[in-house]
């Protein structure tokens, strides 16, 4: 039979590494006044479109720090498991 080892420490220490990295992304707002008077079809597309950007970024840090924390909650279970096996 084929024996699967969890590496509880190693699992949790990427795990909270991968938090640690999505602390980094993030993009910068771009402001309507470093545009100054220009008021062209093309700012204000590009303003919506960086807006936009903006939004999903966060919404995809959001969705990855909830499946970092799920990923977390399971592992913690399967240790546990294992613990009440071995016992």
């Amino acid at each position: 039979m084929v024996e699967i080892k969890l590496n509880y420490d190693a699992v949790m220490k990427e795990l909270n590494e991968v938090k640690s990295a999505l602390a980094n992304v993030t993009i910068a707002t771009s402001q309507s006044s470093s545009l100054g008077e220009n008021r062209l079809d093309f700012t204000t597309y590009w303003l919506e479109r960086e807006a936009r950007i903006h939004q999903l970024i966060n919404e995809y840090v959001e969705v990855v720090e909830k499946n970092v924390e799920d990923t977390k909650a399971n592992v913690r279970s399967l240790k546990e498991q294992d613990e009440a096996i071995t016992r």
